[in-house]
């Protein structure tokens, strides 16, 4: 596990690299600071499409630094209450883990997805369809903030599917500021729009929550 994750403290302080983030979280390191209700306002409003859309173009679960660890076992490794066992060819035993968006524990790391917290299909919709292949991999990759990547139960991963704040937010209430937070984090990091729906459905859940400051190392 040779790459260090940014570290989260509720759901909207800054995003620090610690130490030499790998080229796949690499960025132009400038820093916005802000509020999440100022964010939410200044998100860039423009029509989503998805033409030409697959996942494919986006490669992750790489193993960047080539410690044997791809991406879902460096997550699975940095956000685990209880340090799991790593075995052969990163192989996870043990350990214990907190899913946010439905505040459920889980003991095995096979019942736990790893989500993009804007997903795939909405950083195309939303700016990725005009970047190239290395920045799409770098954004699936994304060990450079703690915020861009976060494992859950299965279920939750699969309610959500592709679907933005204005369709979907985590079932527990209390897990609600700080996935908005969170979504609204990895939209500034790395210069996606936000659709008329998505942008009035996080003023709606922002104005719910503490105007907690936020700051966000960008990526591109």
């Amino acid at each position: 596990m040779g790459s260090l994750r940014g570290l989260t403290v509720g759901f909207a302080v800054a995003a620090v690299v610690a130490g030499s983030a790998p080229s796949a979280s690499a960025g132009s390191g400038d820093v916005v600071s802000t509020t999440l209700r100022r964010a939410v306002e200044d998100l860039p409003v423009a029509d989503e499409d998805r033409t030409g859309y697959e996942r494919s173009k986006f490669k992750h679960w790489i193993d960047e630094d080539g410690d044997g660890c791809n991406t879902r076992a460096e997550v699975l490794i940095a956000e685990a209450v209880v340090p799991p066992t790593v075995g052969p060819r990163c192989s996870l035993s043990a350990g214990l883990w907190r899913s946010y968006y439905d505040e459920a524990d889980q003991t095995s790391a096979r019942a736990l997805d790893i989500d993009h917290v804007v997903p795939l299909a909405e950083s195309w919709d939303s700016g990725a369809s005009a970047w190239t292949p290395a920045e799409r991999q770098a954004y699936a990759n994304d060990l450079g903030d703690a915020r861009a990547l976060v494992a859950v139960t299965a279920r939750e991963n699969r309610s959500k599917a592709d679907q933005d704040p204005a369709a979907w937010l985590p079932s527990s209430t209390g897990a609600r500021c700080r996935y908005v937070g969170e979504w609204v984090a990895v939209k500034i990091r790395w210069g996606l729009s936000v659709d008329p729906m998505e942008a009035d459905a996080l003023e709606q859940a922002a104005a719910g929550c503490p105007d907690t400051e936020l700051a966000v190392v960008l990526a591109r």
